[in-house]
């Protein structure tokens, strides 16, 4: 019995052709679909990149404790865990936050590890003078300014070192993914786990693959700053181009696998799993990225394939709902080896052989942001309450961010917390969140979908009885995932117990919005999204009022309009806090 896991990294679904018919070049996508099952309601869990990474050994969610971080002391690791029942495990992968300080303890629970050098700012190549010119960070502070300049630069530095298609990352990673194979195709018992980091940005893409799509390597460096959609339609349309050339390259090398497995006669007894951890908005919903934004399916609804030699199922999708936290789970129970009591994954084995549901409901969502649920037909996104951040904290005994310790001044409020259930017995530190993924949520407000009436969700209901429904399996899920209390009150769970409470939390909302709004008439709803988020980023209640009074004044004219706004905070804010308070207004006037 053998296991071959394919994962790549920000793969979006819909520019897949066995998920959406579009332009991208995916046959090996499309004969890949023909021999497996096709997953059609699979989630993300915990994102973006190492999160979903921990929800991918441990099979629970990592983000209702804590958020970017390393394998726990305490944590049951999938890969590990076949190690120590004699199946051996082998990584390959070139997605560089496996050795940095944030995930530096999941690739030493394999029985051997390939790492590959080169990707998105990776240090690798050193060169003391690389201080490349970058545009187009204006609306970051000045520290991240700092990070920022310094990885694209570093990446430049990488990318002279890279000539060559054989050069490329996923060249040598997929290179040594079928050396392992060829290397042991006749051996039994093993795990296989191949991660490419691309199509992640940045968009660095041998020429060939940018042809096929009518562009060349000189007309964009590849990096993807996330934001709101200011981009003329020109450059959009260079930006999907590269993104659609490197998952071309992702289908030509998933295809070599798919050909060794065909030369060897693997499919007769060896599983095959092609997944990815989370996808990302290109245009859609008038944002590019993730991370800053609310998490729509685009983001979150990912794609998913799987074969699973004893059943020989192909060629068919299932509409079953499942998530990351199950692969653990189905790689375990394939090997027959028991689950661990506090991995909340499970198998997929009889969805595929008898569309049985695994689950009623999912959580998915980033740490501290909205939090967010889906149960097969709905998702409902969850905001925290304005002026809460206070009680988000982060249980963990390895406090590290993504590429950098905790620092002193995030420390010094430390406790020691009960353990959880899942810690086993073992205390952890509690520590009040500094976490910069956590700050300004707030501002996208409560939001229900359904997406299989409205797949692109452009149309956000407004229903108590169907959002008191999701709010109470949110909250069963919660407590069956040992969420911290606080959480409960930083997202305003504990008052709403019914119908009721839904419908008068919606009047309060608005009822707010007016007297703040109150005497004021805007050109439009955006700019009155764009006040709002104005007097809610005001943290003096004297400013707040002069807002208020000047802009009832102005309104004494004609309509407030952008325009007006922007002269507001040039003549009343510090001129340090004016680039952040911009952004934020932006954002929220591109909200839908």
């Amino acid at each position: 019995m053998r296991v071959i896991q394919v994962m790549f990294d920000t793969l979006k679904r819909d520019y897949l052709t066995p998920y959406e018919m579009n332009d991208v070049y995916t046959p090996n996508f499309e004969r890949l679909s023909k021999q497996t099952v096709r997953f059609d309601n699979f989630f993300a869990g915990s994102l973006p990149c190492m999160p979903a990474r921990r929800d991918l050994h441990t099979g629970r969610y990592n983000f209702l404790h804590r958020g970017w971080g390393p394998i726990e002391p305490f944590d049951d690791s999938m890969p590990e865990i076949l190690k120590e029942n004699g199946i051996y495990t082998h990584l390959v992968t070139d997605h560089k936050h496996y050795w940095r300080d944030g995930g530096a303890t999941y690739h030493p629970r394999y029985s051997s590890y390939e790492l590959i050098r080169g990707q998105e700012g990776d240090n690798w190549k050193g060169r003391v003078d690389k201080t490349y010119e970058v545009e187009g960070l204006d609306n970051l502070d000045q520290e991240g300014k700092k990070r920022k300049t310094i990885s694209i630069s570093q990446d430049f530095v990488n990318r002279e070192y890279m000539p060559e298609e054989t050069d490329h990352m996923m060249y040598r990673t997929f290179d040594a993914g079928l050396e392992f194979l060829q290397e042991n195709v006749a051996a039994e018992n093993w795990f296989l786990q191949i991660e490419s980091f691309d199509p992640h940005e940045p968009f660095f893409v041998p020429e060939k693959y940018l042809n096929m799509y009518g562009v060349t390597k000189d007309e964009f460096n590849g990096w993807l700053l996330y934001g709101h959609d200011d981009f003329s339609p020109e450059k959009s349309d260079l930006i999907k181009k590269y993104y659609k050339a490197l998952v071309t390259m992702c289908d030509i090398y998933l295809g070599k696998i798919l050909d060794f497995m065909d030369e060897h006669n693997m499919w007769k007894d060896t599983m095959l799993i092609v997944n990815t951890d989370h996808g990302l908005l290109l245009g859609e919903h008038q944002w590019w990225g993730k991370n800053i934004m609310p998490i729509y399916n685009e983001i979150a609804l990912l794609p998913f394939f799987i074969w699973y030699p004893q059943l020989e199922r192909q060629g068919e999708a299932v509409d079953q709902l499942a998530q990351t936290i199950d692969i653990p789970a189905t790689i375990l129970d394939f090997f027959n080896i028991e689950l661990p009591k506090d991995m909340k994954g499970k198998p997929l084995k009889r969805v595929i052989e008898s569309n049985e549901a695994n689950h009623e409901a999912i959580l998915f969502g980033y740490f501290g942001s909205n939090l967010n649920m889906s149960d097969g037909e709905y998702v409902y996104m969850r905001a925290p309450i304005a002026g809460r951040e206070h009680l988000l904290r982060e249980y963990t005994l390895s406090p590290t961010r993504i590429n950098r310790r905790f620092s002193p001044n995030e420390l010094k409020e430390t406790k020691l917390a009960e353990p959880f259930e899942f810690t086993k017995g073992i205390k952890v530190l509690e520590i009040p969140s500094q976490d910069i993924m956590a700050k300004h949520y707030y501002r996208f407000g409560n939001k229900l979908f359904n997406y299989q009436t409205d797949p692109k969700q452009t149309n956000p209901l407004k229903d108590a009885i169907k959002e008191f429904e999701m709010i109470t399996k949110m909250k069963q899920l919660m407590e069956e995932n040992e969420a911290p209390a606080s959480l409960y009150e930083y997202f305003g769970l504990n008052e709403l117990n019914s119908i009721a409470d839904v419908e008068t939390e919606h009047e309060q909302l608005d009822k707010a919005k007016e007297v703040v709004c109150k005497g004021i008439s805007f050109e439009n709803h955006a700019v009155k999204e764009g006040y709002l988020t104005l007097y809610t980023a005001l943290k003096d209640n004297d400013q707040r009022e002069k807002l208020k009074s000047d802009f009832k004044q102005l309104n004494d004219d004609k309509q407030i309009q952008s325009k007006q706004l922007e002269s507001w905070v040039k003549e009343n804010v510090a001129t340090d806090q004016q680039s952040l308070i911009f952004y934020r207004m932006d954002l929220s006037m591109r909200i839908d």
